[in-house]
């Protein structure tokens, strides 16, 4: 049985930091590329940032130089680090694991960026 279960959201001020993490089980996490989407209240969901198996990462325009995703083959999990994070940060934030047309999705960890 594939599970994904994110972790590290909660409530931060803004310009604040959290590290997210996904432990993965149930795949053979090394050939999966890696995913954070996220989804504001009202709004549809978008990428936020992937990694894929050689580690090679990719972001979404908004986040770059202040979001940092990475992976450790060896935990079977993915992490988001996020720094200076805004108000509009504020989401539901979801690991999700793809390999070929398949993808595998977390429940998902909220993230709440308010003074």
């Amino acid at each position: 049985q594939v599970q994904l279960v994110e972790s590290g959201g909660g409530l931060v001020q803004p310009g604040g930091s959290l590290r997210l993490s996904c432990a993965a089980s149930g795949i053979t996490f090394s050939i999966y590329v890696m995913s954070w989407y996220r989804r504001a209240p009202g709004k549809e969901r978008e990428l936020v940032a992937v990694t894929s198996t050689d580690g090679a990462t990719n972001y979404a325009d908004s986040m770059k130089g202040r979001f940092t995703i990475s992976r450790d083959n060896s935990k079977n999990t993915v992490y988001l680090q996020m720094n200076s994070l805004k108000p509009e940060d504020t989401a539901v934030y979801y690991c999700a694991a793809r390999l070929g047309p398949g993808t595998y999705w977390g429940q998902g960890t909220q993230v709440t960026v308010s003074s």
